[in-house]
């Protein structure tokens, strides 16, 4: 085992995947769990290597090391398989591409030859939606505010938030990037309120002080949340989509009475959810656990976003979902931030944070950058800050 734990180590720093084969697996985030399966891969000398969505766990420069690693691993005469939504990656990276749409393969290409548009529509089976922003609108009253904030880890191999601040202002969205693994799920649950902060006033919604309040609480005054682990967390596998809708409506919606549920209405705000966000199910009576990711993640995002909350903290918004549902997605965001609320949108996507955020800052080691505008910052600036350039 110890000359594994260092066989680890090194391929870990060869690629820039950092582990520590120490720690235990439930205590990782899902980006963090992701490494692991690329190390094992490499550990094994390949011949065919499947790679899914691999990236997500890295900064743009490291991106490019692990690109150049691959074409070597290829030029060897390893086969590489590699699965990915982002569509840019697929034309610098491939020689050959099958899409896959509804578990069927629909068409076949070269993607050095083809527009990343052109590929998006194959996936979908449809012209892909453009997002729009809402150039020009001004923004609002500061709407979340988060000042001083100091936060332990709850997990000993977690990451504890070291004075974080920032302010995101009614209409505006506000991205969180960063390495997975940098305390962006103690900072979610900051947000949220399933951990309190030290003091009431670290974090601040329309003016009120709701650090010391508990998740149930912030609800009442306003704050959705969209959790990045999806089950086990942001729904329960083993409920209904109806009854996992009481979970996380029930107050803003109002669906009990006098503790009692208002199955009539708690259905028809799952039929709205399932309707609006197309999420495939035979009906809403079905268990949570039965759906696909993509089509569960597609449900808590619009559970959360119908409710129309005031301060809306989401956590890998389109993880494991199609071009499709992501653009739809995007819009709904940039809708609700429209409407005037404040959105905090934490993803491993440059991409998607560059597409549709006012402004974003980069966590690193529990440390938050100051914010940079997303109309004049480069991705090579946000690599480097991902990397720890701004240091702890």
């Amino acid at each position: 085992m110890a000359s594994l734990a260092v066989r680890v180590r090194q391929i870990s720093a060869d690629y820039g995947l950092p582990l520590d084969p120490d720690r235990g697996v439930y205590s990782l985030s899902v980006g963090e769990r992701q490494r692991i399966e690329i190390v094992r891969c490499l550990l094994q000398d390949p011949r065919l290597l499947i790679m899914d969505e691999p990236t997500s766990v890295l900064t743009p420069q490291e991106v490019e090391r692990l690109f150049e690693t691959l074409r070597k691993i290829a030029a060897e005469g390893c086969s590489i398989l590699y699965i990915s939504h982002k569509l840019a990656e697929i034309k610098e990276l491939c020689d050959r591409a099958t899409v896959l749409r509804d578990g069927r393969v629909v068409a076949e290409c070269d993607p050095r030859s083809e527009t990343t548009a052109a590929m998006a529509e194959m996936m979908i089976g449809e012209a892909l939606t453009s997002v729009e922003r809402r150039a020009g609108d001004s923004l609002g009253e500061a709407r979340l505010v988060v000042e001083g904030l100091f936060m332990p880890s709850e997990d000993i191999h977690g990451v504890d938030l070291r004075n974080i601040s920032f302010t995101v202002h009614a209409g505006e969205i506000f991205g969180i990037a960063g390495v997975a693994g940098n305390g962006q799920n103690e900072l979610q649950q900051a947000l949220s309120g399933e951990c309190l902060a030290s003091r009431p006033d670290e974090i601040r919604v329309a003016g009120q002080e709701v650090g010391h309040l508990d998740a149930g609480r912030r609800r009442n005054h306003g704050v959705g949340s969209i959790p990045e682990e999806r089950n086990g967390h942001g729904a329960v596998a083993g409920m209904s989509l109806i009854e996992n809708v009481v979970l996380g409506a029930h107050r803003r919606m109002k669906l009990l009475t006098a503790g009692f549920i208002k199955r009539a209405a708690a259905r028809s705000f799952t039929e709205r959810v399932v309707a609006k966000y197309d999420v495939r199910t035979p009906g809403v009576a079905t268990m949570a656990g039965s759906l696909s990711g993509g089509n569960l993640q597609k449900f808590i995002v619009g559970r959360e976003i119908l409710q129309a909350p005031a301060v809306l903290i989401a956590s890998q918004p389109t993880w494991g979902v199609d071009a499709g549902a992501a653009a739809r997605i995007h819009q709904a965001l940039i809708d609700l931030a429209a409407a005037g609320a404040a959105v905090v949108v934490i993803s491993q996507d440059l991409d998607e944070l560059l597409a549709i955020c006012n402004r974003l800052a980069v966590l690193n080691v529990g440390v938050l950058s100051a914010p940079l505008d997303t109309a004049n910052v480069s991705v090579a600036e946000i690599g480097l800050l991902m990397g720890g350039v701004h240091g702890a």
